[in-house]
Formats: structure tokens, sequence, C-alpha cells
């Protein structure tokens, strides 16, 4: 608290021109007008009582994320059960089975109905309990809060009620939106972290109302009330309208003045604020959607094949009703044994209308086996399964956070193996948020030998690429094993000394700090050839910035709390340099420059006589000094575009070595900024100043524009001194995530918060942009906005660019060439409106890389929702903050970071990840995986229920439509329920096509997802045909067999029974043959329950028969007695089973032997063992296996080769 209040007598609001320092007249220059819709509002502070009737009543701050309560869970789940075809017409069938139409017993119908629908909806309660107990961690947090008397105490946010006086501390996050009334520092200033809101990492600065900065301790709040009317809720971040009642006066409050809930307090010890906005209410939350129910496309595919079948069902029952009619007409009356004269309703030949309508409803039951209603439980237990497998895979367990990845809710897994497009976040999703100086360039030098992270990847890339190549090139094999094998030892070297030794060295440099070169370090500056220039360098590193220093009093160290990542780098550079700023005062800068050869300190002042801070349209910041010799000089730095236009004739002189600098560090991924400066004399300097302060004190709102306009005739006649290299830390790996990703196929959108220059540098970083890639950067014109078709003059021209756009693409010829779409969120706005965003996705689909920068929440939502219905193909979102929870519900499938800022990415999203490289693992090999299990297992649950249902079909044509069943009721009920549905669940859980290092070194195989190879409608219905095909052979085989074939030894032919049975078993042996044919990848489970499945048929069987015929029926005794006996009976068993089988093994094997897939040759690969015998066959067959791709490191490299070989081209012609 020392440190706090010793900084907090520091005037902080002297220190910016634009951001929050406004004259103390606006306050009462006069109120809003708050009039009409949109205005109602009223909070009356620190008196919660009023707000506990209506209409004063406003939400509470509770929130939650979970798709149900205890009062909707039941309609709202049974509705989503029911929203499935196949559970509505088995609704219906267990209806009709409690009537006599019903050829089954009731509770052969209800039992299976009732278990699978329950266990879905017990399914979708425990993943919604998870939910619900995250959402309680959040409304549990505490906050303190004013209780009376000046006495605050702790409060969980839940109770929070508008109109509380909250203080918040350092570092904590706001628990609702607050009007900040006071802070630790005297003028009211405090700073605030939005990264969860806009993805910015800049800090922000707030400024409380003058007339309530004296309420800065908790006794000031025992008589404080006031009133504050204000705008209703709304989702826009950035606005804001109110007025505040105090005193018998009237202020107006603007944006500046309110603090956002999930922001953070930074660099300030405290704060107090009272409540506006409450939960929903809350702009945060405003933006956020409903939380959606999401289903695979898989899925909605499946009610398709569901129609399909039904409407097979309904035509087969009809012909049956048909014939039945047919019948009962002519054929029943001469049928004396069933007394026609003396039957029901359900029998008259003389009305046959009644009787076929009756009959349709007992085929349609009897038939019911086409439709499996067990698919859907499987597939819920197989999903439940496969996302264990998800959360234990520990090459996806993140050690230091000790957080594993998450999937929190198992209906999507196939979704992840059919991702077409990826919109990602920037701000902790693919950075740190760590800056570290790296590079530099002074006076047309450069200086800075690390790599950067980018560089030292592409470096490799490019190096295994070149000696793959060149290992082609070879015929010795046998010597390019042993170059590989040297060359892999080698590169793990490399990878060691590239994350090892740095992380060594980091050990020994500040946080902020990677530079190295001999010729700056130790004072050795002095002894380059344009020294002065350097010492100026450093100077404006140490002297040009809005940081607070703090220092250790046990340590000494000194500290930064500065607005930005970047600036705090700054600092830490020029101390290591030699030149440390120690201290602020009102108006001065202190630092410590150490004299060479002593190494002993010197301390300067530099009086600080304005300051021109950063803003985003300005793009730069300067101050203007008086050194201890008493020159005045202006130092500036900013985007190097607006420093360099801003440049003397004289001050060129750097200008082209410079820019060469530049876009090397640009093509490094490196984030860069210009310096220069300016000598002033002392009368310039007081004529502008004068306007400065003039401009300054103005009331009115033309103040901001009167402010640029001076500040920038006087950034102008610059000297240029050089440029800053400071590299955005990415996330650990995510180069190769995003190389890998686009190897697959996969697209990889940015939206972010943060301005271009940085989305742009971030973009260099992943290798989404490189040099020599086109850029188109749509913008919004400023038109007049006293016009009134400004508006409609702005969308033209956007709409001009984006067509200018679409056409230089069509018209480019050069295959290699790539285009990089660049859009702001202003821009966005019209581009998202209906007559204009197929135009705009028609352009960012034809670019390789979209990177759309200064969006807010709701537009990363839009561009997410225009891209998945745009394109019809499935989207991906991941992100870490609050502002990406738009975009995470909004997209097919949404991957929360559970990083450092808060859980309601995590909340959010159907999957979460530690980190963004393990994105690269969840798609190309747990989404490959489960993409082609729920495909392969869904076409056979159709192919074995088809095989089976048809024999009924069949054998009740065979006996007259009779309506007869051949099966036993519990064969039926146990053929889905226990026979044949562990297989197929070993099938969607175990099967792998090739194994997950495979599946990384082929990333291509990924795209079977997104082109569907395994659950087209070709492959649907042909397994539907081999289904037909099987149950063809079962009935009419075994029928041939035993109609007129004596059975038993006595010579007797075969019942209904026993011919029934015997069919049941070669189905059985069929479909579990037919899936163990299916099968890549065998474990003991497999077997186990492939074979054992077959076992547990011959089992039941005797079992069954062993009990009472009041039980078993006609099934007592059948296996002892009558079937095992009968030689017949094997005979058939093995006949049917290998005629069902043969098409498919013939099939199969065709296609491997001439028309195989991409699977199929790498299995055969690994089963001759020709990846560890013919390492070139291997490296080769890895190399062709990727999508043809323009971004990434691998795109990079290819551009830099094919650059290499038209250089060394170009050299050859001219020699």
């Amino acid at each position: 608290m020392t440190r706090g209040r010793i900084r907090a007598k520091l005037r902080r609001s002297n220190l910016y021109t634009f951001s929050c320092l406004k004259p103390s007249s606006t306050e009462t220059d006069g109120p809003h007008s708050i009039q009409g819709p949109g205005f109602s509002r009223i909070v009356y502070c620190n008196q919660p009582s009023m707000h506990k009737k209506k209409p004063l009543k406003y939400c509470s701050n509770h929130i939650s994320t979970t798709k149900y309560n205890i009062i909707t869970f039941l309609p709202k789940a049974i509705f989503e059960q029911f929203r499935r075809v196949a559970n509505l017409y088995f609704l219906f069938a267990a209806i009709l089975s409690l009537t006599a139409v019903s050829p089954f017993s009731p509770v052969s119908m209800i039992a299976p109905l009732a278990f699978v629908v329950g266990l879905s909806m017990a399914k979708e309660a425990l993943e919604d309990w998870r939910r619900f107990i995250q959402d309680m961690k959040v409304n549990s947090r505490k906050a303190s809060v004013h209780k009376g008397d000046g006495i605050f105490g702790y409060n969980p946010w839940q109770k929070i009620q508008v109109g509380d006086i909250v203080k918040v501390e350092k570092d904590q996050f706001f628990p609702a939106d607050l009007l900040l009334l006071s802070s630790s520092y005297e003028d009211g200033i405090c700073y605030v972290e939005t990264m969860n809101l806009d993805g910015e990492t800049n800090l922000k600065v707030k400024r409380a109302l003058e007339v309530t900065m004296p309420f800065d301790e908790d006794e000031a709040f025992k008589n404080f009330v006031g009133t504050i009317k204000c705008e209703d809720p709304n989702p826009s971040l950035y606005t804001f309208v109110g007025n505040f009642e105090y005193d018998r006066q009237v202020f107006p409050l603007d944006p500046s003045q309110v603090l956002l809930r999930d922001s953070k307090l930074r660099n300030t010890a405290y704060v107090y604020g009272v409540v506006i906005f409450t939960g929903f209410d809350s702009k945060v939350m405003q933006n956020s959607m409903k939380c959606p129910s999401k289903r695979s496309k898989i899925e909605r595919k499946m009610d398709h094949i569901i129609y399909l079948l039904f409407t097979i069902l309904v035509g087969i029952s009809m012909i049956s009703s048909v014939g039945f009619m047919v019948k009962t007409k002519y054929q029943m009356p001469t049928w004396w044994y069933l007394q026609p004269n003396n039957t029901t309703y359900m029998y008259d030949p003389n009305a046959v209308g009644l009787s076929g309508l009756v009959h349709l409803v007992t085929a349609l039951i009897l038939y019911g086996y086409l439709i499996p209603i067990s698919l859907y439980v499987s597939i819920e237990v197989v999903k439940v399964l496969q996302a264990t497998f998800i959360n234990q895979d520990l090459y996806m367990y993140d050690e230091e956070t000790g957080n594993p990845a998450q999937a929190r809710t198992s209906n999507l897994n196939e979704e992840l193996g059919q991702v077409d497009t990826i919109l990602s976040d920037k701000t902790g999703t693919l950075t740190c948020n760590q800056m570290d100086f790296l590079k530099c360039s002074i006076a047309g030098n450069a200086y800075g030998v690390r790599s950067s992270e980018v560089e030292l990847a592409a470096a490799k890339q490019m190096a295994i690429d070149l000696e793959e190549r060149d290992s082609e090139a070879s015929n010795v094999s046998r010597q390019n094993n042993r170059t590989r094998d040297s060359w892999e030892d080698g590169a793990s070297e490399i990878e060691l000394e590239a994350v090892v030794t740095p992380k060594d060295d980091k050990d020994r440099k500040p946080k902020g700090f990677s530079f190295e070169d001999k010729r700056l370090m130790d004072g050795n500056w002095m002894k380059e050839p344009n020294a002065d220039v350097i010492l100026l360098f450093f100077r404006i590193l140490a002297t040009c910035h809005t940081a607070i220093p703090e220092s250790n009093e046990e340590t000494g160290n000194v500290t930064y709390e500065a607005e930005s990542p970047d600036e705090a780098a700054f600092l830490v550079s020029a101390r290591e340099f030699g030149f440390e700023f120690y201290k602020r005062t009102q108006s001065s800068v202190f630092v410590r420059e150490k004299s060479y050869p002593s190494g002993q300190p010197v301390e300067r002042e530099f009086k600080i006589l304005n300051l021109l801070d950063f803003t985003s349209k300005r793009k730069r910041m300067s101050v203007i000094i008086r050194d201890e010799d008493g020159k005045i000089l202006l130092l500036c730095k900013g985007a190097d575009s607006i420093i360099f236009e801003r440049l003397s004739k004289n001050g060129r002189m750097y200008e082209e070595a410079t820019t060469r600098h530049l876009n090397e560090y640009g093509e490094a991924g490196l984030r860069t900024l210009a310096l220069a400066y300016r000598k002033l004399d002392e009368a310039d300097y007081i004529s502008w100043n004068n306007e400065f302060v003039k401009a300054k004190t103005t009331i009115g709102g033309d103040r901001e524009t009167m402010l640029e306009r001076i500040s920038d005739m006087m950034e102008r006649e610059l000297i240029l001194v050089g440029a800053t290299a400071v590299e955005d830390k990415l996330q650990k790996g995510v180069p190769q995530c995003i190389d890998k990703l686009a190897l697959a196929g996969l697209k990889i959108w940015v939206l972010t918060g943060d301005k271009m220059e940085t989305a742009i540098n971030i973009g260099f970083a992943c290798s989404l942009l490189r040099q020599g890639m086109k850029q188109f950067c749509i913008t919004a014109i400023n038109p007049d906005t006293t016009a009134q078709d400004s508006k409609k003059a702005v969308k033209e021209n956007i709409s001009n660019q984006i067509t200018n756009a679409s056409q230089m693409i069509k018209l480019e010829k050069d295959p290699h060439s790539a285009f990089a779409l660049i859009i702001d969120g202003k821009t966005l706005t019209y581009a998202l409106e209906d007559d204009m965003k197929h135009q705009f996705l028609g352009l960012a689909v034809d670019c390789a890389s979209v990177i759309c920068c200064r969006v807010s929440p709701k537009q990363k939502a839009l561009v997410t929702r225009l891209v998945k219905e745009g394109t019809g193909k499935t989207t991906l979102a991941i992100g870490d903050g609050a502002n990406d929870v738009g975009m995470i519900q909004e997209a097919d499938i949404g991957v929360g970071i559970s990083g450092v800022e808060g859980m309601q990415a995590v909340m959010a999203s159907d999957f979460s990840i530690s980190q963004f490289r393990f994105l690269e693992r969840l798609l190309v090999v747990h989404g490959h995986w489960c993409y082609k299990r729920i495909a392969q297992m869904i076409c056979y649950f159709f192919y074995k229920n088809i095989a089976f249902g048809l024999t009924l079909f069949y054998f009740e044509a065979f006996t007259g439509f009779s309506g007869q069943s051949v099966y036993d009721d519990w064969y039926m009920i146990l053929f889905n329920v226990l026979l044949t549905s562990l297989p197929v669940i070993s099938l969607g859980v175990f099967e792998q096509d090739v194994p997950s290092e495979v599946c990384l070194q082929f990333p291509a195989l990924y795209q079977q997802g997104p082109k569907n190879l395994f659950f087209d409608w070709s492959r649907i219905l042909g397994w539907m045909g081999n289904g037909l095909y099987s149950s063809l052979v079962i009935f009419f085989f075994n029928i041939i067999i035993f109609y007129d074939q004596s059975f038993r030894a006595g010579g007797q032919t075969a019942d209904m029974s026993a011919i029934g049975t015997t069919m049941f078993t070669c189905i059985i042996w069929t479909v579990n043959c037919q899936i163990a044919l299916t099968m890549s990848h065998f474990t003991w489970i497999q077997h186990l329950f492939v074979w054992g499945s077959i076992v547990t048929w011959y089992l039941f069987l005797l079992l069954y028969g062993m009990t009472s015929p009041t039980i078993s029926g006609n099934a007592y005794q059948i296996l002892v007695e009558a079937l095992a006996p009968a030689p017949i009976y094997w005979y058939a068993t093995l006949l049917v089973t290998v005629a069902c089988t043969l098409p498919y093994l013939v099939h199969i094997s065709f296609q491997r032997c001439f028309n195989p897939m991409d699977h199929h040759i790498i299995q055969e690969i690994k089963y001759y063992k020709k990846d560890v015998e013919d390492q070139h066959m291997w490296t080769r067959e890895s190399s062709k296996a990727r999508q043809e791709t323009k971004i990434g490191l691998t795109a990079r490299v290819d551009a830099k080769i094919r650059q290499l070989r038209g250089r060394l081209q170009k050299k050859q012609t001219t020699t």
C-alpha cells in the first residue's frame, strides 16, 4: 500500500492529451438530453432498497449459460429427444402396441423407447450440470459492497444489485457495469484491461467525474446519494449516454467513466463504483447469445435416411396391406377353418377396407425394425466414450496449468472431422501477450542477431524440405537413410538449442528483453560510427512513454506499469542498454545513464513540456522535452507509414536502409515502430504551445479535432533515427499448428478486436501472411457527415473495393499467387448488411487468408454466421475471452481456450483446450477418427437392420400377408439390445484406419471428412443395398434348404420356430462377420465383442430353451433337441454367412487393388513395414499427402524456394 500511496500523488491525467483530460468546465457544460425510448433507466446510488420494487427492480447479477433449469428440463429435453424422427415413430408404435392390432407385446415396444430416451436425457442433464457448476463458480465470486454507515463487506457477485457501491481492488474483475466514482489516484484515473471484451491488451484509461473524486475511502460513502439517468441495456461496448445528478447539479456521463463487467482493474490500487447494469443487462452479456442446441451434419443427415427408411417402411406396409385385402376378399371366404362367417372387423371379407387399414397399422409396427431405435442410444454411448478418450489424451494435457482437453458436449465429436473453416481470436489464443525486444535498426544499421520464432521455424522447415528433395534426387537409398538419420539427429539438436538455450538466457535476462548483439551492449555502442544517433535512440526509448516506475524498497529493482506490453518492453530494453527510467514527477522524467568506461550511472532530468499520446487514429505518440542543456526536442515513435510521411528532406538519410530492415522484420513476424525526432526553436515552441493550451481548454465538440490538427502541425519535419522490432510471443507451437491445419486443407480466419497493424504483424508471425502475398485492405471512407446520402456513398465505395479485389483475383494468371483480405470493424458494419454480405463472402472465400480487426463481439458472431450459412460448410470458432463467446456459440463447433483470462469462453464452448497447438491433434487425429467411426457405425447399423427387418416382410408375404412374425419376441428384443450392440459400439470407439502419428504425418487424410467420403449417399445406399442382398440370401436360402428337406433324424421337416431360429442364427453370424471385415484395427476388446456376441446367441438359445414352455413357448429345448443335432442347421449357417459376406469381400479387395483410398495405401505400407525399411518412400508419400495451401510455414518455404530458384535461373541465363 505504501507504494500505491506514493504513486497516487501523481496526477496522471496531466500525462494525456486525448484520452481522458478534459477541462473541468465540461462537466457543467450541460447534461445530455435523456428522453424518449431507449433512455428510461434510473439508478439511485447507494439506495438499493429503491430497486426492490418495479418499475425500478432490474434483473439480478446472476448469470446462467445452461440450456435447462429445473422447470424447463423435462419439456425441453423431451422436445430435443422427439426432434429425432425415429423416436417419434417409436413413440407412435409404442402407443399402438397397447392395442389389439400390435403383433408384439407392449413391453417389447415401450421398454426400448424408454431406455433410449431416458439415457439420452440423463446424458443431457449431466452435461448441463457441469455448465451449472461453472456458472456457480462465477456467481459465487466475492466483491466488496457498501453495507451502510461507511462499512464495506463481501457479497457474492450474484447478490449485487443496481445502485450498490462496489470497491474493486487491483487485478480483480469488475462484477457488473459500474460508474467510476473515484480511484486510488487523487485525480480519479484508473487503468482497465479489456482483453476479455475486445481482445486488446493495451490498458484503457478511465476517469471519474471531478465531483466524485473526493469519495476515495470507505467512510466517505456513509451519507453519499445520487441519481443516474441513462440509456437502457444495449450491446454497444464503446458508447454510453447518461447524466449523474448530485448535490442539485447534473453532470454528463460518457464511456470514459464506465467500467464494464469482465474487464479487469490494472495498475491501480483500488476504485469505487456504483452499479449501473447487472447480469444479463450488462454489455458483455448483451453481446452474448443464447446457448444454442447444436446438431452435427451427420445427425441431421440421419434424419433424411430415417425419412427414406420410413418411406420404404410405409411402401412395404402398403404392399402388405393390399396383399392382405386381396387375400381377405377373395380367398378367406373359402378357408372354412377360419370361420369367415364368424369373424371380427380385423378379418371381415365384407369390410376389406377397414381390415386393410387395421393390417396397415400392424405392418407398420411389424416392420419397424427397419428403423433402428437402438442406433441413437448406441451413438450416445459411443460419443461419451469418444469424449472420454479426448479428455484423457496426454498429448493434449498442459503441464503448466494442469488442464487437460475437455469435451464439454459429446454431440459434436464427428463434426470435428468435417471442419472447413477455423475462425480464431488473436490475443490469448494465438499469442501469449508477451513482448520481447529482439532487433532494432539505428542510423541505417541493423542490430540484433537472435532469430525470431518464425525465422527459426521457417529455417528448420526449409532445411527439412531441401534435404527431402536432395534425398529424392539421390539413387542410393542406404546413403539417403544415413543422411536423413543424421539430419534428424541434427534437427533435434537444433530444436533443443532453439528452445532450451534461449530459455536459459531468459533466466538471466529480464522479461521483455531478448536482444543479443555485442555491438550495443555494455557501452560498446559508443564505438559505433553513429554513436550520437544511437544515444538519441536510447533516450527516445527511455522518455517517450506514459509508464510509471515502481521501486522495490528491499531489492532496489524498478518495475514498470505501462499501458501496453510494447511500452514496458521498450523501457526494460532501455535499462539493459544503460538508460534506466526510474522516476517520474508531474513535470519531469528521470533517467540513470551509465557512463563508460566507468559504468557509473549519471542521473539526468528531462522536463516534460507536452505529451501527445497514442490513439488508434493517430498511430503515433510524441513527447516534447527540455534536456539539461536547455534544448527543446520533440521525440516521436509510431507506425513507419505515419512517421515516414512526416520526415523532412534532411531527415531521410536512413530511410532506404530502415525501410529494408522494416520489411525484413515484418517477414520475420515482428511488430515494428519507427523512431524520429525534431529540434525546436524556443520562439516556435512558445507560439505552438499557446495554440495547444487554447485548444485543450476549449469547450465544445470540435475540441478533439483542434487538438489533432495542432498536434499534427508540430509532428512534421522529423528526422529519422531508426526502428524497433518487438516479438509478440506466439503461444508454443502456433506456427507449426497452423501449418499442419493448412496442409490438412483447412481455411483459417483471424477475428480480433486489436488494431489493424497488430493483426497484420501477427498474421506474418503465424505465416497467415507472407512477403509477396497481395493484401486487400478494405476500409470505409470518411464522408461528409452533413451529406444525406453519406451512408450510400460509403457502401458504394466499399462495394467498389470488393468488386475490384475480386476482379484482380479472377485476372491473376500466376498459379502460385496468394491473396489476403484485411478488413476493419467499421467497414464490416456495412459489409455484413444483407445487400453486400454475399459479395464480401465471395471475396473472402477466394482469399487464402482473412483477417478482421477492430471487430466487436457481436460482429465476430455475425461473421461466423455468414461463413456458416453462406458456405454451408462446417465452421469452428476458437477463443479465450468473454468477447469470443458469441462466435463460439454461433459456430458449428466452439472451442474455448482455458487460459489466463477467465472461463467465459470455456463455459460457452463445446470443447476446451489449454493451448491453440492442441487444436491440431483435436481435429487431425480425434476429429478424423470420430468422423470415420460414427459414419461407418451408422452405415453398418442401417445395413444390419435392413438385413434383419426385410426378412420379416418376406416371411409375411410368404405366409399370405398374415402379419405373422417368424421370430420369437425375445429374439427381436435382444437383436439390437444385446446380440449386435457391443460390436458396433466397439467399432465406434476403437476403430482406427491409421495410428495417431500417421494422421499427423499425412494431414491430407483429414480431407476425407470435409469431402464426406464415408457418409455420402452413394456409400449409404451401397450399405443399404448390401443389407437388401443379405436379407434376400438369408431368407430364400433358408426357405429353399428347409422347405422340402427332412430336418430331424425321424424325417420331420422344419416348423416355423426351427426355420425362424435358423434364419436368426444366420443373421447373427452374417452381421458380426460383416463388422469384422469392416474393422481396420483390432484389439482384444473388438474380438471379445464380435465373437462373444455370437457365443452369447448360442448361450441365450440354450438357457431360453431350458425355461418353462410357458415362457419359452415354441423355443423350448430348441437348440438341444432340434437344431444342434441337425447337420443341415450348421451347413445352412455356414453357406448363408459365406454367401452374404462374399460380395463385400470382393468389393474391398477390388478397391484396394485398383482404386485404393489414401488410408489403404498407408495401411499396406505399415503392414509390410515399408515405413521402417524404406524411409525414402515413406518420406515421399508423406510429402505428397498434404493439401495444396498458400498459408503456413510450408507455403512460406515453398515461396522462398521458388524465389531462390528464380534467382538462380536468372543468374544462369545472364551468364
